[in-house]
């Protein structure tokens, strides 16, 4: 069995690891589901990740990883080149700072349940979701433009002049961001980081948008 992966087109989770994988040139299959429909709750899938939640990979030895971060992780370990964290433990600790701010902050409470929790129980009209979700991102963007408009260890990316673990965090949630009309001129550096991310194919191929199954 090849490395399959279990993802949904447009969730951010999901494009972060499609960027790694693509960054580490390793070859992977899809299998997509409707998030909206429910298809990460069938039984097939919660067998593979009783978590209900996608990503998953699943490794050529059938082993499944779920939590993107994990995955990223352990791609970064087992595929140390290129490098998706930097080599001292202060700095490793700095990047892993910056991918949680964004995905276990930002993330969780802009996830499609909470939003669909938001819309179908508490009757929260669209306009008063995307408010919900330019609040959350905005309270932690601004936080992260000024940490890295700060630090002398910035490049073109958040360390340095290759992109890493911060990146391929930021890249997926700026990808999110559009749907909600997300202005990005109060974070002039983070945006041109994303910038400089699009100049990649191996992050311009994880976008949603091409996404072989995106609809």
């Amino acid at each position: 069995m090849s490395r399959v992966l279990h993802n949904f087109f447009r969730s951010s989770a999901s494009v972060r690891v499609r960027a790694a994988l693509n960054l580490k040139g390793l070859d992977y299959e899809h299998v997509s589901y409707t998030l909206r429909q429910g298809e990460h709750r069938s039984p097939a899938f919660l067998s593979l990740n009783p978590q209900g939640l996608v990503p998953a990979l699943q490794l050529g030895d059938g082993t499944v990883l779920a939590q993107s971060l994990a995955i990223i992780e352990y791609l970064d370990e087992a595929y140390p080149e290129p490098a998706l964290l930097p080599a001292t433990p202060l700095d490793r600790a700095w990047i892993r700072s910056l991918a949680q701010a964004i995905a276990c902050d930002i993330h969780p409470v802009n996830n499609l349940r909470v939003l669909q929790y938001l819309d179908e129980k508490l009757g929260i009209d669209e306009e008063g979701v995307a408010r919900w979700f330019r609040h959350w991102v905005a309270e932690g963007f601004a936080p992260l433009e000024r940490q890295l408009a700060a630090d002398p260890r910035r490049g073109r990316f958040c360390h340095g002049d290759a992109p890493g673990l911060a990146d391929i965090c930021l890249f997926a949630q700026i990808a999110n961001n559009r749907r909600f009309a997300v202005d990005m001129t109060p974070y002039p550096t983070l945006a041109a980081i994303n910038a400089h991310c699009l100049e990649s194919p191996a992050f311009v191929e994880a976008l949603p948008e091409n996404h072989p199954h995106a609809s």
